[in-house]
């Protein structure tokens, strides 16, 4: 009969219903997670005082309960643009003959640009930027808010004023230039540290790459 009833109070309890009734025992510790809201208890940590008669109120696991990481930057604003503040070191260049050609530069200038490497430093504070294009030969400095349609002097590279806006196209900074030159702008993006940049006039487009060195 003892057997019986020890048994019957093993299979209640494996299956997360209260069975017959006994008293906890110093070092039980319930733990939540069997199927239905009864906890299950487990020897090992003291629940109360001796002799405490009342159901312990069931409590959940350490490892079931802990805290998880907290979330990213990227995970709470995932549509937020990247801050592209740094200064960056010359890497490589494709094309600028072709691409100062179509802005009609004439032939010694475009040979004495081609042997630059220009650095770049960017300012980025919320909407406002001031990026510098900084070379041997001199410095240009464009200082705009995204999205505000300024007059641009773009007469330190081929003596022309265009109508510029630059605004973001998701994680791309884009200018767009408008003038005399057709399909005129530029546009900015990250690849892990380095700056690309993508120029197009006319057809041609040129492409320059940059390290981030600070």
């Amino acid at each position: 009969m003892r057997a019986a009833a020890r048994q019957a109070r093993r299979r209640c309890w494996s299956r997360g219903r209260p069975g017959p009734f006994r008293a906890p025992r110093s070092g039980d510790s319930y733990c939540g997670g069997g199927r239905g809201d009864r906890a299950t208890p487990r020897r090992g940590t003291a629940t109360g005082p001796p002799g405490e008669t009342a159901w312990p109120r069931p409590r959940c696991c350490p490892a079931a309960c802990a805290p998880s990481s907290a979330p990213s930057a990227a995970s709470l604003c995932p549509g937020m643009p990247p801050n592209l503040t740094g200064y960056y070191r010359f890497v490589s260049q494709e094309n600028m003959d072709n691409y100062l050609r179509a802005l009609d530069i004439n032939v010694v200038l475009r040979k004495l640009v081609c042997l630059l490497k220009p650095d770049k430093e960017i300012i980025h504070t919320g909407d406002h930027m001031v990026i510098r294009t900084i070379t041997s030969l001199r410095d240009y400095v464009m200082d705009f808010d995204v999205g505000v349609q300024f007059e641009e002097d773009l007469g330190p590279v081929d003596g022309r004023k265009c109508q510029t806006t630059v605004s973001w196209e998701g994680d791309q900074l884009v200018c767009e230039q408008l003038g005399e030159k057709r399909n005129r702008g530029w546009r900015h993006w990250l690849e892990g540290d380095q700056l690309h940049l993508r120029m197009t006039a006319e057809d041609e487009v040129c492409v320059q790459v940059f390290q981030k060195v600070k």
